[in-house]
């Protein structure tokens, strides 16, 4: 019987636009705040077919083993049964006026006058 390989879908905001990626890993990150994705995944290549979107991620995570993207900027992280196309969208605008619930720094506490 052959092992499952388990599939995350990780959506995330990037200077105002919405990420949507595929990746076989996605776990806490040993860098504080962040969230650890390897082995980032893209369809397949149709001869007939090129989303220019995706063609977009892989230029840009070409030679990338392995990504940390901040906790306040992932929107949702998904386990998936198949691997989708990765795209970015624009995103609304709404999501630059959001604001990142604080974290929690040892050290680095604030005293109120």
């Amino acid at each position: 019987m052959a092992s499952k390989k388990t599939t995350y879908r990780v959506t995330f905001h990037n200077q105002g636009k919405i990420y949507e990626i595929y990746a076989r890993n996605v776990s806490s990150s040993g860098l504080f705040g962040f969230v650890e994705v390897e082995k980032i995944l893209f369809g397949e290549r149709s001869a007939l077919l090129v989303d220019p979107s995706e063609e977009h991620l892989k230029s840009e995570f070409a030679g990338v083993s392995r990504t940390y993207i901040p906790m306040h900027a992932v929107i949702r992280i998904d386990e998936v049964e198949k691997t989708g196309h990765g795209k970015i969208t624009q995103g609304d605008g709404k999501g630059d006026k959001i604001t990142p619930f604080p974290v929690y720094t040892p050290g680095h506490e604030t005293t109120k006058p």
